[in-house]
């Protein structure tokens, strides 16, 4: 298997950019925040994910001596001094951060994560934090909606194979446990993990014995207690109308994976409790997403259980998220001077930001973004964004260390994992159910009202007034050296 290098996982930019403030002597220390610039089309919320891989990944970042080789031997390095790729060997997360936790609703334009570190430091990391960050948000925010179509029936993460990629898949995996799956196919992440994995048979285990039945009973004498019988590979009801004569009860659940869905639960339910298999339940697969789901059950399939692959693991309608990591402030001698950026329909505001979420009846309000030195709006409110690393290292000692011991025994180590991650599902499954019913829609019309603080937009205008005289300036010299060329 092929080592990753993750200190090098990051556009080339991100490095030339590092040596450019390197060699020009530009230490001063800068504040960046991470946000989504809009939701994808039919969504009016985001469940955060991907904090934990951040964190570790800031805690544990390193070059290593081959790494910098490949670094110096590179074309666009050329005139790079050698003190820099010294740097480089030195070099380490000494930052600060402060984050939503994973598992909290979000909304376009609020700070998922803020970063405030020396400016190569806060600069490098940019890439790896955006794909980490966007693509789980982006994962547990569809697993989220998958699981509010399912109206309270089990869904479970199917993806990896048709996943980006095998780690794709086992972050997707993660992501999807977050956003309210009950478990997933992948191993890997039942081993790294501790999440509940779940399984069935294969179409081809069935195909390779002469008679269906000879494959029925090989599976079911391994797997007398816990198998979910795949039964649609010749004739569906045939099929389960022999497993309730030969075994009853003692079947879990059957499978359906192809052919009208709905039609087939309502016969398999008929065939089941007249043998009296009330309690096996049927377990439905088949190019499942939140709108086929809700379409079923509408129209009265009897389905207790979901497996979901590729639409849930590519998050197949929306496969990405408007994610960006931008400058907001540098910090020189305690004194914060903030930054924007004012292109068209990409404006940012500036300074380190918190967001402030009303709550009323234990139903979501509305949200404020506020610079983070405002107070309170009142006590109906609470703030998001919680500091989750200091100096470069983890407030919370169970969350990520800078120096990870590999060598303790995966089980005290899926322990914690899985313990995090049972607290982010948790407060996921709790904000959907304070956030305004309109919005958890599959269609979405409705919005969630997110303000900007009269500070944080006086801020603005301030800095973009004195920006215009400068644009102006800088667009009369522009025309008089034009006229000049011609």
């Amino acid at each position: 298997m092929m080592e990753r290098a993750l200190a090098l996982s990051t556009d080339l930019y991100e490095l030339a950019m590092a040596a450019a403030y390197f060699d020009n002597r530009l230490q001063t220390r800068a504040i960046f925040e991470l946000f989504v610039r809009r939701l994808p089309d039919h969504r009016a919320y985001l469940i955060t994910a991907g904090l934990e891989q951040a964190l570790d990944y800031l805690a544990t970042l390193r070059f290593t001596s081959e790494q910098i080789a490949y670094l110096r031997r590179h074309t666009a390095f050329a005139d790079v001094s050698r003190e820099f790729f010294d740097y480089l060997g030195d070099f380490r997360f000494t930052g600060d951060a402060w984050a939503m936790p994973e598992g909290t609703a979000a909304f376009s334009n609020e700070p998922l994560l803020r970063v405030a570190a020396p400016i190569i430091e806060a600069q490098i990391v940019e890439t790896f934090l955006l794909t980490t960050l966007g693509s789980q948000t982006m994962i547990a925010s569809k697993a989220a909606r998958v699981v509010t179509a399912a109206a309270g029936r089990d869904v479970i993460e199917f993806g990896t194979r048709r996943a980006h990629g095998s780690e794709a898949g086992l972050f997707a995996a993660r992501a999807a446990y977050i956003g309210g799956a009950i478990g997933t196919s992948n191993v890997e992440a039942g081993y790294l993990f501790g999440i509940p994995t779940f399984g069935t048979l294969a179409h081809s285990f069935v195909m390779s014995f002469d008679d269906e039945d000879d494959a029925f009973r090989a599976f079911l004498k391994v797997f007398p207690k816990n198998a979910t019988v795949l039964v649609d590979t010749y004739d569906t009801l045939a099929a389960v109308e022999r497993l309730a004569r030969d075994y009853g009860p003692a079947i879990p659940a059957v499978r359906l994976d192809s052919g009208d869905l709905r039609e087939l639960s309502i016969g398999v339910r008929d065939i089941l409790n007249r043998a009296g298999m009330q309690k096996t339940k049927i377990f439905a697969s088949s190019d499942l997403n939140e709108y086929r789901i809700a379409e079923l059950l509408a129209d009265g399939a009897l389905l207790d259980a979901f497996g979901v692959g590729t639409e849930l693991a590519t998050s197949f309608d929306a496969p990405a998220l408007s994610a960006v990591y931008k400058l907001v402030a540098l910090e020189e001698d305690g004194h914060i001077r903030g930054r924007i950026k004012l292109s068209r329909d990409k404006a940012t505001y500036p300074g380190p930001k918190q967001v402030w979420r009303e709550t009323v009846a234990e139903k979501y309000r509305q949200d404020l973004i506020a610079s983070a030195g405002e107070s309170s709006p009142g006590s109906s409110w609470q703030p998001l964004l919680e500091e989750v690393m200091r100096d470069g290292r983890c407030l919370d000692e169970r969350f990520a260390n800078r120096d990870i011991d590999y060598k303790k025994p995966i089980g005290v180590r899926q322990a914690a994992r899985r313990q995090r991650l049972d607290a982010a599902r948790a407060r996921a499954a709790c904000e959907r159910e304070r956030l305004p019913e309109a919005l958890l829609s599959l269609e979405a019309g409705a919005s969630y009202s997110v303000h900007v603080s009269a500070q944080l937009q006086q801020e603005q205008d301030d800095l973009r007034h004195a920006h215009e005289p400068r644009a102006a300036h800088q667009g009369k010299r522009q025309k008089t050296s034009d006229k000049r060329q011609k």
